[in-house]
């Protein structure tokens, strides 16, 4: 498959999205234990919202992910199709360190932010995007290039969760795990608590019984590539130095856990193709055309 992007406009359609568990609805002050202080108590409504799309040229396991032709179309172009469709965003951008991606983007319409090289993750690069955005927003939504079937009521979700729990600065989203996905390290699998705060997330199977092999009664979870966080802590984020749980695992969200900072999983009904090597694309088309999506 060439990884040469055509660019064009046309919209995609939105997929139906059952959100089977999700919001519940915090009441507590924003202090996370061990966390540093950064809402000073406030209970302001978080309502200005903003997506993120980060874009990153030089991958380790495919570069140019994100111009990969998908179906007639760079990948980039059909994520920011179906992000249009999210009812929760006021304003939605590219932000890339590379000018090959910044040219497609605007030649489908995107809006596009220019950050620098030198950022390590989707997060640290969506903070430098928001302190170059004219306006203030309140969330941010991280919205990975190579999950262009991510439902826009999922993006929806993490927000309205966000919204909802004020005692957390970040937001993402899980849905079921496949029995053959259990031990694939590309599948991030996450545990939460009883009120959908994340606990653990790991790219081993959590949790790991003493047989060693998956139990087809558990309900495993699957992390999702959305995220949505709280503006004044993406501010921070970057100033935190890693821990090593994060670097052990090579997972973002664990250097917010290991903070003491609380995170909210909503579990939602989606069927996952993401895109993590060129091997994926031959499958994802092929899902695409038996569910006719073009």
């Amino acid at each position: 498959m060439s990884p040469n992007p055509i660019c064009s406009s046309s919209e995609s359609s939105s997929t139906k999205l059952w959100i089977v568990h999700g919001v519940l609805a915090g009441a507590a002050i924003a202090v996370a234990i061990g966390a540093r202080t950064y809402l000073g108590g406030s209970k302001r409504i978080r309502s200005r919202v903003v997506g993120i799309i980060p874009a990153h040229y030089a991958s380790s396991r495919f570069q140019g992910k994100p111009l990969v032709n998908i179906l007639g179309k760079p990948m980039i172009q059909r994520t920011w199709e179906m992000s249009k469709l999210a009812t929760t965003l006021d304003h939605l951008v590219v932000a890339t360190d590379d000018e090959k991606i910044a040219e497609c983007c605007r030649g489908f319409g995107a809006d596009v932010i220019m950050t620098s090289e030198s950022c390590r993750n989707g997060t640290e690069r969506c903070s430098e995007a928001l302190q170059k955005l004219e306006k203030k927003y309140d969330i941010v939504v991280n919205i990975q290039g190579d999950e262009h079937l991510i439902e826009p009521e999922i993006i929806d979700g993490v927000v309205k969760a966000l919204q909802a729990a004020p005692d957390a600065v970040f937001s993402t989203a899980a849905t079921s795990l496949k029995p053959e996905d259990a031990f694939d390290p590309n599948r991030v699998k996450c545990v939460v608590d009883n009120r959908g705060y994340a606990i653990y997330f790991s790219r081993g199977l959590i949790p790991f019984n003493k047989s060693g092999n998956v139990n087809p009664q558990f309900p495993y979870m699957l992390h999702l590539g959305i995220q949505s966080y709280d503006s004044k802590f993406l501010k921070i984020y970057p100033g935190l130095q890693p821990t090593p749980l994060q670097l052990e695992e090579d997972l973002e969200q664990l250097k917010v856990l290991e903070n003491g900072y609380k995170m909210k999983v909503i579990k939602v009904d989606h069927e996952v193709h993401g895109v993590d090597i060129p091997e994926d694309v031959e499958k994802i088309e092929s899902f695409m055309r038996k569910k006719n999506l073009s």
